[in-house]
């Protein structure tokens, strides 16, 4: 089972660890979605970073130093990633990582939406992490393009009482498919006015 603090712990050390090797990561997944007003079940915390994939195996390294276990997966010709590298300090009694860190490593390029959300992720008061944006994680949302991210863009619009429409759109727009954006904030729409008439 996660223990929040001790995982936060863990994304804080990983973050500072890529920070001293001059690359920068920032929340993405669950916990960001958490930061911007909707909180759902997760088992790990996810990071994202765009770097070289031998800058993850640095970083492996460094980790590995400081005593925590990890496995590095690097990308193969058809990934659209560019490797994952997950990081935990325990393991339950079956031997499985317990509150992992993921370092998801997109592609150094302007056809993903991860360079830009990580370069305009704010810092998260009193801790040495850094979350993206709502519009920069919706884009993420919208690049991953799976069913369960189309739910959580709804459901962040749902929640959010921060969220800029047509900052939104201008960020995420390009990475949404057929339209499917508008259809997702259209969805949200149509929830909250039925929310309103019960």
């Amino acid at each position: 089972m996660l223990d929040p603090d001790a995982t936060l712990e863990l994304a804080e050390q990983v973050a500072a660890a890529a920070r001293s090797l001059g690359f920068e990561t920032a929340l993405i997944g669950a916990a960001a979605l958490a930061v911007h007003g909707y909180t759902r079940g997760t088992e790990d915390i996810d990071l994202a970073c765009a770097v070289n994939p031998e800058g993850l195996g640095r970083l492996e390294r460094m980790l590995i130093d400081a005593g925590l276990q990890t496995r590095l997966n690097y990308p193969d010709d058809d990934d659209p990633l560019s490797g994952m590298l997950t990081v935990w300090a325990t393991e339950d009694a079956d031997g499985v990582p317990v509150g992992t860190v993921d370092l998801v490593n997109f592609p150094q390029s302007s056809h993903t939406p991860a360079c830009a959300a990580i370069e305009r992720a704010e810092p998260l008061p009193g801790s040495a992490l850094r979350c993206v944006g709502i519009a920069d994680l919706i884009a993420l949302k919208l690049y991953a393009g799976g069913l369960v991210d189309h739910a959580d863009i709804v459901q962040l619009l749902l929640n959010s009482r921060s969220a800029d429409l047509s900052m939104v759109r201008s960020v995420a727009s390009p990475f949404g498919v057929g339209g499917i954006l508008e259809a997702l904030i259209q969805q949200a729409e149509l929830s909250q006015r039925g929310a309103r008439m019960r």
